[in-house]
C-alpha cells in the first residue's frame, strides 16, 4: 500500500486524525486512485500499535467523508467520490499528458484531441 501510515505521539492530533490525514494527503498527491485497497483495519493498527478500534474510527470517518467506501470482507478502498474535488479529474489529466508525450504527440495536437471530444 503507497499511503505511508506513521503516528507521531508528539502530534497534536490524535492518532485516528493522524491516519485520516495520511488518505487524505495520499488521494490529494496522487499516491492512491480510485479503487485502491487499504490496508485491513487490524493489519494496520498492529503496524501502527494502535487500538483497532483507533483505526476502524478513521476509516469509518472517512468512509462518511467519501473519502473511502467499504466492502465487508473485501476490505476498504478509495472511492470514486473522493476524486470529486478535482482530484480525479487532475489524475486523469496527468496520465493523458503521458500518454500524449509516450505517443510524441505536441501539446498543440494533444489540446485538439481534448477539445474535439469535448465538442463531440
Amino acid at each position: 500500500m503507497p499511503v505511508a501510515f506513521a503516528i507521531d505521539p508528539a502530534s497534536g492530533l490524535p492518532p485516528f486524525e493522524q491516519v485520516k490525514g495520511a488518505v487524505r494527503s495520499a488521494i490529494a498527491d496522487g499516491t492512491v486512485v480510485v479503487g485502491e485497497k487499504l490496508p485491513a483495519i487490524r493489519a494496520l493498527a498492529a503496524e501502527l500499535g494502535l487500538a483497532v478500534n483507533t483505526v476502524a474510527r478513521s476509516y469509518k470517518e472517512l468512509e462518511d467523508e467519501g473519502y473511502v467506501a467499504t466492502h465487508g470482507r473485501s476490505g476498504t478502498t478509495i472511492s470514486p467520490r473522493a476524486m470529486g474535488s478535482g482530484v480525479a479529474l487532475d489524475q486523469f489529466a496527468r496520465a493523458y499528458v503521458a500518454a500524449a508525450r509516450e505517443l510524441g504527440v505536441s501539446r498543440a495536437a494533444a489540446t485538439r484531441a481534448v477539445e474535439a471530444h469535448w465538442n463531440a
